[in-house]
């Protein structure tokens, strides 16, 4: 009876220790928990938006560079608007001088018909009737307009080239020129009119055939700038992607693996519970 009573003292002075090792497991259960619980929450966050900055928290500095990025990409697809303007802008003024130039082909060819001896004074006139109608066609195409902007007024087009504003100038086309406007005052009633007549059309021909040449260059620097800012826009959107998009494949399985800690923590709390209960009832507290 007297070694069983200290025995059974220092047995019941070791169980305060069993129970604070079995609350001390439980905190440590709840801890992981919550961590595990944080972690699947921004899992599901980022499936769920497709974003890895779905919590800026996690990168903020990839979160600042994806932010300009994303600013450069706009302000490249503004840009690239821009230019595709300019080029509708530029195709129409080769448009129309296209037309002029078949106008003064038929011009220069109906001034030579005129100088023929052979024909009357009324053929003659009947080749100005049509001269002076194609002339009037070369002077109102002077005044068309591309969405209310002269097309040929001889003003230049400053053309965005990047996104930081940066621009190029596409030469204006005047057909206010004297080489267009000398055709005013052409005509075809008598043969030495109409040998005039063909000097200034040939003139007027060189001068169509400069102007198409420097609406064929812009709209060639239009091209390559706007395949230009189209490579630039594809790898900076790309760029921006790498930084905030999901792996889809890789944050799913990752997800899956943060919810098998979850479920495992939990039945390790749940566990850590049962013992908590069956030790007080040992000590006969509960």
């Amino acid at each position: 009876m007297t070694e069983s009573g200290p025995k059974f003292i220092k047995s019941h002075r070791k169980a305060p220790m069993f129970v604070s090792g079995v609350e001390s497991s439980t905190s440590y259960s709840l801890r992981m928990l919550a961590d595990s619980m944080q972690s699947l929450q921004r899992s599901v966050a980022r499936l769920s938006s497709g974003s890895k900055l779905a919590w800026i928290g996690e990168d903020p500095a990839g979160a600042g560079i994806s932010i300009k990025f994303d600013a450069e990409v706009s302000r490249l697809q503004a840009a690239r608007s821009n230019v595709g303007n300019a080029t509708s802008f530029s195709q129409t003024q080769d448009g129309y001088l296209k037309q002029v130039a078949e106008a003064l082909d038929r011009m220069s060819e109906l001034s030579v018909l005129a100088q023929d001896t052979t024909k009357t004074a009324s053929d003659r006139t009947a080749y100005n009737t049509e001269f002076g109608e194609l002339e009037d066609f070369i002077t109102a195409t002077k005044d068309k307009q591309f969405n209310g902007i002269s097309l040929f007024n001889g003003t230049a087009l400053n053309v965005t080239t990047d996104s930081d504003g940066n621009t190029f100038t596409a030469d204006g086309i005047n057909l206010g020129d004297a080489d267009y406007t000398a055709l005013a005052a052409l005509s075809t009633t008598t043969t030495a009119n109409a040998a005039s007549a063909q000097t200034a059309v040939g003139n007027a021909i060189n001068q169509v055939a400069t102007d198409r040449a420097t609406v064929g260059g812009n709209l060639a620097r239009l091209q390559h700038t706007g395949s230009a800012l189209l490579a630039y826009q594809d790898n900076l959107s790309a760029a921006s992607s790498q930084i905030k998009d999901i792996d889809v494949a890789y944050e799913s399985a990752h997800y899956a693996r943060l919810s098998l800690k979850v479920q495992t923590a939990s039945a390790i709390l749940a566990q850590s519970n049962v013992l908590s209960q069956s030790a007080l009832r040992l000590l006969g507290i509960t």
